[in-house]
């Protein structure tokens, strides 16, 4: 059996797998927002216990972990995951794990290996190319050509910071006009928190209070979306055109066979939602006789996890 786990800027999700990738245990917990790296990975090992328990297993018999974190990912350390609290240097997440548990380690990019499990065991299957969008608290990006995950130098696909407006909103990545500062969930966030300040009315807020949450998930916009509030239907509006326009340019580059929506907000909010985004990414589609499939990803919220599963299994898991 392997464990895969999702860090993600609002949940840790992990699962427990067989060598066929059946899923046998899992469990979801929420991100910590204080304690800074340490506390992450002590999150994470609880979450792992956790599943095991579910799996009528122990961590220690597991033949493998594997991450799937934000930022920049150097063999064990993860480095910059803006999006998770405090984590703004270098942390040797692979090594702490390893204390906490005791099997071997491995640690991925959090958006490459959901991509690598779409492409091995999800909606990418019947293409050897492929462009992974994961839209959540940031948007995430992933590549497979020729059957083979591309990674570049290290940093390849971060298609959140693709530049949707010269001189634009300000990302949290502290740049202008990238694609995550209108449709990554932490910016629009701060956006709703801005517009309420200045005296717009929204219910977000107060579903996220009722729901004991500290951030807006991304079970709240749904709800939120369900009431039609305003301020949230113009700002997913926003953020469908920056996806729509920042997809279109990837795909004119790339020329892939399929786009795969994924991410927290792109599961949840589902078909309708991957429905408008598609429409939105026509127009700007350089070969628009023959746009690829944007396909909701086949795995959902355990995509991220199983990818890690399979990095566990696999360090460089490709298609067959």
């Amino acid at each position: 059996m392997l464990g895969g786990v999702d860090l993600g800027g609002t949940k840790i999700q992990v699962v427990i797998v067989d060598e066929q990738f059946t899923v046998l245990g899992e469990h979801r917990a929420p991100t910590p927002t204080t304690g800074r790296p340490a506390g992450v990975a002590e999150a994470i090992a609880d979450a792992v216990r956790e599943a095991a328990h579910a799996a009528d297993t122990d961590p220690a018999t597991l033949e493998g972990i594997g991450v799937g974190s934000p930022g920049e990912v150097d063999g064990g350390v993860v480095t910059g995951a803006r999006n998770l609290p405090g984590w703004e240097g270098a942390f040797g997440l692979a090594d702490a794990l390893l204390d906490e548990l005791g099997p071997p380690v491995s640690i991925g990019n959090d958006v490459n290996v959901a991509t690598n499990a779409e492409a091995s065991l999800g909606a990418g299957r019947p293409y050897s190319s492929m462009l992974g969008v994961f839209w959540g608290t940031g948007v995430g990006g992933g590549i497979v050509l020729d059957g083979k995950p591309w990674v570049g130098r290290g940093a390849a696909a971060e298609i959140g910071h693709v530049v949707v407006k010269v001189g634009g909103a300000k990302c949290p990545c502290g740049r202008h006009g990238c694609m995550e500062a209108y449709a990554g969930r932490g910016a629009m966030e701060h956006h709703a928190r801005v517009l309420q300040r200045k005296g717009e009315h929204t219910d977000l807020f107060e579903i996220m209070e009722k729901r004991g949450r500290d951030r807006l998930t991304s079970g709240i916009w749904a709800r939120a979306l369900v009431r039609q509030d305003r301020m949230a239907v113009r700002i997913v509006d926003r953020a469908i055109e920056a996806l729509g326009a920042g997809i279109a340019s990837a795909v004119n580059l790339l020329d892939v066979e399929a786009v795969i929506l994924g991410g927290g907000l792109g599961v949840r909010l589902g078909d309708p939602y991957r429905r408008r985004i598609e429409d939105a990414m026509l127009p700007h589609v350089f070969a628009d006789e023959r746009p690829p499939p944007l396909l909701l990803a086949e795995l959902g919220d355990h995509g991220g996890a199983i990818g890690a599963a399979l990095l566990a299994g696999d360090p460089q898991p490709v298609k067959g």
